[in-house]
């Protein structure tokens, strides 16, 4: 439906003062997509921290071989529960989501951004493990 010119605006939906999601906004998302999760799956991440940032650094683009800053959506960073020592200092697992890599992905896709957000959660803890996409697909579907 097109709108005429200087014609009042039907703005039902709120689109026309929304702003994109902050940083802030997509940290809420994916603590709310984490506490979601099967309890076994968090359990393989004790203490893990969701950071979000708008891209990744020079440093992770050269490492993981990216042609662009919008080419990684994600990046798991740290060692899983089965795998850690009890040596002390060791870091926290982290994840790192990137704000405008995962908002570009969202504006080509007929996904909600809480979908997206969850995905690439899911994804960045699941690849760490060596899990396959089919569990991946279920432990997403568990957390909906």
């Amino acid at each position: 439906m097109t709108k005429e010119l200087g014609s009042e605006s039907d703005d039902r939906d709120g689109w026309f003062d929304a702003e994109a999601p902050s940083l802030d906004d997509i940290e809420v998302l994916a603590h709310a997509a984490y506490s979601r999760l099967p309890d076994s799956f968090r359990a393989l991440c004790e203490g893990l921290v969701i950071q979000v940032d708008d891209f990744p650094t020079e440093e992770v683009l050269e490492h993981m071989a990216a042609e662009t800053e919008f080419d990684l959506l994600g990046l798991f960073q740290g060692i899983g529960l089965p795998f850690r020592s009890d040596q002390s200092g060791q870091m926290p697992n982290m994840v790192w989501l990137y704000r405008r890599p995962i908002l570009d992905y969202w504006a080509e896709h007929e996904e909600t951004l809480g979908a997206v957000v969850t995905h690439v959660l899911v994804h960045e803890i699941g690849h760490h493990f060596g899990l396959s996409d089919d569990d991946m697909a279920a432990i997403e579907a568990a957390a909906d």
